[in-house]
């Protein structure tokens, strides 16, 4: 089975920005060609699943009911372009809850692994930090690193830990892969 992790913030939509976050519908706005992405490889035959922090909930900025809201209209646009997720994981905690499921934890990874019986060493992650790197790391699975969101080229000499690999957006992730 082939899978790929994706995180969600700055992979499939635009990164608020450091301490932010998406709080509403209208904030929430695709990265140019990620639906498109994800319908390439949804198409070509992976499970493709998000994985992806979401503290705000736990901090009370948004609820858990606008975070549905936002996931429910992700999933139809993804949809709607021809992809398909297979499921969505996030970790609403806050830093301080020491969860197991928070990015760089793999406790997420883990579960989607129980669930749908992934090899987790054979998957990809997809991210735009060097958290989500990390997080790959954990379960030993290919970290790539994308430089649509947080993380920069420029920055790489202060990277603690090293992607396999690195491309511009999902999209050129996407075609690597198939």
């Amino acid at each position: 089975m082939k899978v790929v992790f994706l995180d969600r913030d700055g992979v499939i939509n635009k990164y608020p920005g450091d301490r932010r976050y998406v709080t509403s519908l209208k904030k929430f706005r695709f990265l140019p060609r990620a639906k498109e992405a994800i319908a390439l490889l949804s198409g070509a035959g992976f499970k493709v699943f998000v994985v992806s922090n979401q503290a705000g909930v736990g901090k009370g900025i948004y609820s858990q009911k606008t975070l549905d809201a936002i996931t429910v209209k992700m999933l139809m646009d993804i949809n709607e372009a021809g992809g398909r997720i297979d499921q969505v994981y996030y970790c609403t905690h806050r830093k301080e809850a020491g969860c197991l499921c928070r990015k760089p934890k793999p406790g997420l990874l883990k579960q989607a692994a129980r669930e749908f019986k992934v090899n987790l060493k054979k998957a990809y992650f997809v991210g735009d930090t060097i958290r989500d790197v990390l997080t790959a790391q954990a379960v030993g699975a290919k970290s790539i690193l994308i430089l649509s969101g947080k993380e920069k080229l420029s920055n790489q000499k202060n990277w603690e830990a090293k992607p396999d690999f690195v491309f511009k957006g999902l999209l050129e992730a996407a075609k690597f892969l198939i």
